[in-house]
């Protein structure tokens, strides 16, 4: 596909709040689909007269309707929003089952590197790029790189424990490899440097922003739950069916939306399990949702849920204070960050031990049980609500990161 560049007239900048995003292999996203608007000006984002070129190399399935994943909703939005930063964004995306990838893959990532010019800027998705370092490492002395980590390798669930291993070891030698690393939370960023010995001053965070949206209207106030997020065992869905079993005496009612494709034995097992404790008529395994029928989801809800074992960030929490809906999640990884607090310290949601079905029944008997929580709980994602960073910040950050790297690529030590 030609590529298509900006012309020579300066446009304000404003994040792309309303425009669709489409993932097209090798495709340039032009900065003219990121609309105008006056309050842009105030703050003196103007887009330059001349766009550097970064080139983002993406995972096949980034715009595959079946499989969405905040990674690669991340990736989108960036991809929108980096134009009025100063960057034209020449996209890539390579099919494959990453981060192990067939011989077809690997051939596919190795010709669309070797087809770009010496000293480009390269933005890489980890899962694409952190397991194959026979691939990535060679090309950092040529290319100037930098690697967006949406989850370390290692921390997928139910990985055996030498695949685990393997991926890790990969990861940490293409991470050392390259010019600059990106992660989603102050926690990954703490994590990567500790976990792989990385120069602190080469790992950054630029936190996935929100779009506030309106206020959700819910249901009764209480009683309807909503979890946000792809069926797969690191996601822990199962601890979910456990808690509420155990709290099925209370008047519930719960909708998982989120892919189903991804891992279906744990499906078929949380089908069963689902069944066994007779929860069929009330917990509701609703597929992968997008736009107005999420909206219609997150509009009915009354509490988030979220059990996961493993977290970088979680942006189905902040989409969902972007609502005024709290959350109740498990304390792991960046799941702290992403829950936060409103301007004046009030916690917009409770967080519980991972492993701890019997924590989370007994938070949900709060929750129904006590008026004031709720009210506090409401109050404070209202507050937080209106203090969520946009996804402006976010392609600022990552543009600024792109604009710091190395004029020449990075030399292997």
């Amino acid at each position: 596909m030609t590529d298509t560049t900006v012309g020579h007239t300066p446009l304000a900048y404003v994040p792309a709040q309303t425009v669709p995003a489409q993932t097209v292999p090798a495709q340039t996203v032009p900065a003219q689909t990121v609309p105008a608007q006056t309050a842009a000006r105030k703050n003196g984002e103007i887009i330059p007269m001349s766009l550097r070129s970064v080139h983002f190399v993406l995972p096949g399935g980034v715009d595959d309707p079946a499989a969405p994943s905040g990674g690669n909703a991340y990736d989108r939005r960036v991809s929108l929003d980096l134009p009025g930063f100063g960057w034209q964004v020449h996209q890539h995306a390579v099919p494959g089952s990453w981060p192990r990838p067939a011989a077809a893959a690997r051939t596919e990532l190795a010709r669309t590197l070797s087809q770009l010019p010496d000293g480009a800027v390269v933005l890489l998705d980890g899962i694409v790029a952190c397991g194959v370092p026979e691939i990535i490492v060679p090309e950092a002395e040529r290319l100037r790189l930098a690697v967006l980590v949406h989850l370390p390798l290692g921390d997928e669930t139910g990985l055996a424990a030498e695949v685990a291993a393997d991926l890790d070891a990969r990861e940490r030698t293409v991470l050392r490899a390259v010019s600059a690393v990106i992660a989603t939370s102050d926690w990954a960023v703490r994590r990567l440097v500790s976990h792989h010995g990385l120069a602190p001053d080469r790992v950054h965070v630029a936190a996935p922003g929100a779009d506030i949206a309106p206020l959700a209207s819910g249901t009764d106030g209480v009683s309807r739950l909503l979890c946000v997020a792809a069926v797969t065992p690191r996601k822990g869905q199962h601890r979910l069916v456990e808690a509420l079993a155990a709290a099925a005496d209370l008047p519930w009612s719960c909708v998982c939306v989120g892919g189903l494709g991804q891992d279906p034995e744990y499906v078929a097992h949380l089908r069963n399990l689902i069944r066994e404790h007779g929860l069929e008529d009330r917990l509701h395994l609703a597929g992968p949702q997008a736009g107005a029928e999420l909206d219609a989801s997150y509009a009915a809800a009354d509490l988030m849920v979220l059990t996961s074992y493993a977290e970088t960030y979680g942006m189905a929490v902040t989409e969902a204070l972007a609502r005024g809906i709290p959350v109740l999640a498990t304390d792991v990884g960046g799941l702290p960050e992403a829950v936060g607090r409103a301007p004046d310290g009030g916690v917009p949601g409770i967080l519980v031990p991972p492993e701890d079905p019997a924590a989370l029944a007994a938070e949900l008997r709060g929750w129904f049980g006590e008026a004031d929580v709720r009210r506090r709980l409401k109050a404070a994602a209202r507050g937080r609500r209106a203090s969520l960073g946009g996804w402006a910040a976010t392609a600022k950050t990552l543009a600024g990161v792109l604009g710091r790297l190395p004029s020449e690529p990075r030399r292997a030590a």
